[in-house]
């Protein structure tokens, strides 16, 4: 099958991305990494002892730096629809988030165990029709703010990445009742020309 004009694009700026030829250098699964690491450099997301969920992990990127900043001490339980190959202190769940058996599996490796952080990089595959591809991915975030809720503990923090579009302002209300302040993060690694961005809900409130 050939490769449309817009997949070869896509391959060439991927090949030519100095994130990712970071990332290679410096043993990195992905270049999302970094994206991590700038947010986190600044919010102090990331510290031994804790427990942090990672939805939509694969790669791998965010696990990968977060056991390697707990440095053995605390938890990093990560999710994909995707296959992730294993990571020292990832404890890894595949399957589909949007399942109800799946965040059972989730919550049962949480023993009833409230978490310190919930990270989510997850993404609809794209379609390339703007509207559905919005409202999936709008779908998935509402999901990842849905177990925040429920699972953070109070004063936990949710990090989440969203597409601005239909649905951010009532997402970004809905963020504000959960948490004491939301912030919004574009960092470097993140491509300009994307309309991704992260929200940061800092201080859960108490529900």
């Amino acid at each position: 099958m050939k490769r449309s004009k817009t997949s070869k694009a896509w391959m060439q700026e991927h090949v030519n991305d100095p994130y990712v030829k970071k990332a290679k250098q410096e043993g990195w699964r992905s270049r999302a990494a970094y994206k991590l690491q700038e947010i986190d450099d600044r919010d102090h997301l990331l510290r031994p002892g804790i427990t942090v969920v990672d939805l939509g992990a694969a790669p791998g990127g965010w696990s990968q730096l977060a056991a390697q900043k707990l440095a053995g001490k605390g938890r990093v339980i990560a999710l994909d629809v995707l296959e992730m190959v294993g990571l020292p202190g990832v404890t890894f769940i595949q399957g589909d988030f949007r399942e109800d058996a799946v965040l059972e599996q989730l919550v049962a490796a949480l023993d009833g165990k409230p978490v310190d952080l919930v990270i989510s990089d997850m993404a609809p595959n794209m379609s390339g029709v703007g509207i559905a591809d919005q409202a999936r991915s709008m779908h998935l975030a509402e999901l990842a703010l849905d177990f925040a809720a429920t699972w953070l503990k109070p004063g936990g923090t949710f990090l989440v990445k969203v597409f601005q579009g239909t649905g951010f302002q009532e997402y970004l209300a809905e963020m504000r009742r959960h948490f004491r302040q939301v912030a919004t993060r574009k960092p470097k690694a993140s491509r300009d020309r994307s309309s991704e961005v992260y929200l940061l809900g800092k201080d859960r409130l108490n529900p």
